[in-house]
């Protein structure tokens, strides 16, 4: 095998411990756990693809190759890739949509341990505090704090409680982080 195709690992040998994340559930290959507001979005998504914009493209695809030569015609073109990458995108979310698993994270409202929808402060080694919300793989936004379930701080972190320190497994090395807080939705909001 090449060299470049291998990896050297820093500090081998000088006692450095591997901390491993918690293996992926069994159920992970096959659901897609989502929120009911991420849910409602996808959903309205692929309502507002079949409903609104494919027949509008449709019609101008239609319309276009109603104007002659088709092979230098821009908008017949034009409309025919846009017209696959609708029909893509709806292929996508019927199938995501057919797997998911909506998970009401308001149910855990109050509680202090760590699952799917709550929102998490956390310290690292050097008393840095971030906070994240674990959300669906199709719904989080790392712009907005939020990361996937199936991400390794998030399976770092569930299953924890307040107060729990996690070994986190990092590029640059095994991080330990403490879980200083756990909040969820109150029933009925909308976050």
């Amino acid at each position: 095998m090449n060299k470049a195709f291998t990896r050297e690992r820093d500090g081998e040998g000088e006692g450095e411990q591997d901390a491993a994340l918690p293996p992926l559930p069994a159920s992970a290959g096959g659901k897609n756990y989502i929120t009911p507001q991420g849910y409602a979005r996808l959903r309205a998504e692929l309502l507002a693809l079949v409903n609104e914009e494919r027949p509008q493209v449709v019609e101008a695809v239609h319309w276009a190759a109603k104007n002659g030569d088709r092979s230098e015609n821009g908008d017949y073109l034009y409309g025919k890739k846009r017209l696959r990458e609708i029909d893509r995108r709806i292929r996508f979310l019927t199938k995501r949509l057919e797997i998911a698993e909506v998970t009401d994270p308001s149910a855990h409202h109050g509680g202090q341990q760590v699952f799917f929808g709550a929102t998490v402060t956390y310290a690292d080694e050097d008393g840095q505090e971030r906070t994240v919300t674990i959300k669906g793989i199709d719904e989080a936004q790392s712009s907005q704090c939020e990361v996937s379930w199936i991400s390794p701080i998030a399976r770092a972190l569930l299953r924890a409680r307040v107060g729990d320190a996690l070994q986190l497994p990092t590029p640059a090395g095994v991080r330990e982080i403490e879980v200083l807080q756990v909040d969820y939705p109150k029933p009925g909001d909308k976050r």
